[in-house]
């Protein structure tokens, strides 16, 4: 062996004994950062050999665990719900659910007759054929197959919910599918003229039934209290009219028309008699409830396989809230996905549960997350409220409904960029504007409630002056309105009219003239 390679050797030797020697150190010691130089940590100068604790968290926020003799009377309660008679009757039907593909069949008019009568013997209201409420059917059943699969599944959370509180009011219990033609069992739907919620409530209607309506909180979107308003409503107006299809026909387009289409009609109480002197829009009301009865009622028969649902509604429950708590917190310490929460909580409009003298709000939860919740609540709230602390501003004072913009989204544009210019967060411009996605398309309008006072109140950019050249025009005559003036024009909406004449609100001008064809 030469003398290199003798050298050579001993120094491998050397480096292997060393850094065993350090990894076998690095694991007997305790988590401790020793500081072999002069360091500076934070502007502040570190001493050699000087070691610094690992700190521990002593709010320990990531690993909460529920109490194990909780969960075991839980297991015991859910046991004895799920052979209860009265569970079994209302949610067989949702887990002996196959989800198969089944072939739709022709639908024929003598098999819908025969539907139909079978329907009206089992139901108060009047649900006899005529072809207007064939064509209606047949419509939905050929191009909206997709979107009632998709209600059929997210039925099974809110009709139970619907039931109840119809059943405490002795309201037919079909009147659920009501909800379906109000708002798509959407909590957060919002008609063009401001009525909101599953069962569509404006604000004064909604003030007169005890629903709250504030910055944080709007009850027209929470599915109970909005139901029990609407059972009180539908319930006053069955006394006036005595019968189901008129409270309907009055539901919609209130008590007056309903009268005065009685008086146009010589004294004829049927509906579908004074039907052609109600409003447009309420002639089609109740051919839309009945044809959602129907294929609703004969879901079976028509091979239709509802999405299966998030949640069903035993799978959930809910907790007192005791101090001011968001989403995101109660997301970041329970484990439940943002989404879920807000899919639960929709009354809730900018996703924080306030605490409020004298009122008392509620959460709900999955109930394998009530458990961990309320076994660590003081835990939660002290880390709700060290965030809240942190923040650099506080939350934003109360909101009204008038500060509200409408934002076209530009070239460059993204939910992130708008989200800061505006201090609101990604998944409140989703929900306000009923966003799947993150997608947005050039000239898409938005509807954002901002944080940012002076982001309102800046200038806003020179209008875009429209170009009326070789395009189908209309001048705007007293008592116009964008809707009167797309009905005028077939195939055209509101919203057409708003985006083909950079329109943001509703006033016109008498005057103005109009795009109204592209």
């Amino acid at each position: 062996m030469t003398i290199k390679t003798f050298q050579l050797a001993c120094f491998c030797m050397v480096v292997s004994f060393g850094f065993a020697q350090t990894k076998t150190d690095s694991i007997a010691k305790q988590p401790t950062l020793t500081v072999v130089k002069d360091s500076v940590i934070d502007g502040k100068l570190i001493a050699p050999q000087k070691t610094i604790p690992a700190e521990i968290d002593s709010l320990g926020i990531k690993n909460l665990q529920d109490l194990p003799e909780a969960v075991e009377l839980d297991q015991k309660w859910l046991e004895e719900l799920y052979s209860n008679a009265l569970f079994d009757t209302i949610y067989k039907s949702v887990t002996e659910l196959t989800y198969e593909p089944i072939d739709y069949p022709e639908l024929t008019t003598d098999t819908l007759k025969a539907r139909l009568k079978r329907l009206n013997a089992r139901t108060p209201f009047n649900v006899e054929y005529n072809p207007s409420l064939e064509s209606v059917i047949k419509r939905y059943l050929k191009h909206r197959r997709t979107s009632l699969e998709r209600l059929m599944g997210l039925s099974h959370f809110y009709f139970p919910m619907f039931e109840q509180e119809f059943d405490n009011y002795n309201i037919p219990l079909e009147m659920k599918y009501l909800a379906i033609v109000e708002s798509a069992l959407k909590p957060r739907a919002r008609s063009r003229v401001g009525a909101t919620g599953l069962w569509q409530f404006m604000y004064g209607t909604g003030k007169e039934h005890k629903l709250d309506v504030s910055s944080y909180v709007d009850d027209r979107s929470d599915p109970i209290k909005s139901t029990t308003a609407a059972a009180q409503y539908l319930s006053r107006l069955y006394r006036i009219f005595g019968d189901w299809d008129l409270a309907l026909a009055a539901y919609n387009s209130g008590p007056g028309n309903v009268n005065k289409a009685i008086r146009r009609s010589g004294g004829y109480k049927n509906y579908w008699n004074i039907r052609q002197n109600l409003p447009r829009e309420t002639a089609g009301y109740v051919p839309a409830f009945l044809a959602t009865m129907y294929i609703f009622e004969f879901a079976n028969e028509h091979g239709f396989k509802p999405e299966r649902p998030p949640f069903q509604h035993i799978q959930t429950d809910t907790v007192h809230v005791k101090h001011m708590i968001s989403l995101d917190q109660v997301a970041e310490t329970t484990g439940v996905k943002i989404e879920e929460l807000q899919f639960l909580n929709p009354s809730y409009k900018l996703d924080v549960i306030p605490k409020v003298e004298g009122k008392t709000y509620t959460l709900r939860l999955p109930r394998e997350a009530v458990g961990i919740f309320t076994a660590n609540e003081d835990k939660i709230y002290k880390f709700a409220k060290i965030e809240f602390d942190k923040r650099e501003k506080p939350l934003p004072q109360l909101f009204n409904a008038d500060t509200k913009i409408s934002y076209r989204v530009r070239s460059g544009d993204y939910l992130g960029k708008i989200a800061r210019q505006y201090g609101v967060r990604v998944s409140q411009i989703k929900r306000w504007n009923g966003l799947r996605s993150n997608n947005l398309k050039i000239g898409q309008r938005l509807t954002i409630y901002p944080r940012n006072p002076s982001v309102t109140s800046s200038p806003t950019t020179t209008k875009k002056v429209v170009n009326t050249k070789d395009k189908k025009t209309y001048v705007v005559r007293s008592g116009d309105s964008l809707w009167s003036i797309s009905q005028k024009f077939s195939g055209v909406s509101v919203q057409n009219l708003k985006d083909w004449n950079d329109i943001s609100g509703n006033k016109l001008k008498i005057g103005m003239t109009l795009i109204v064809s592209q």
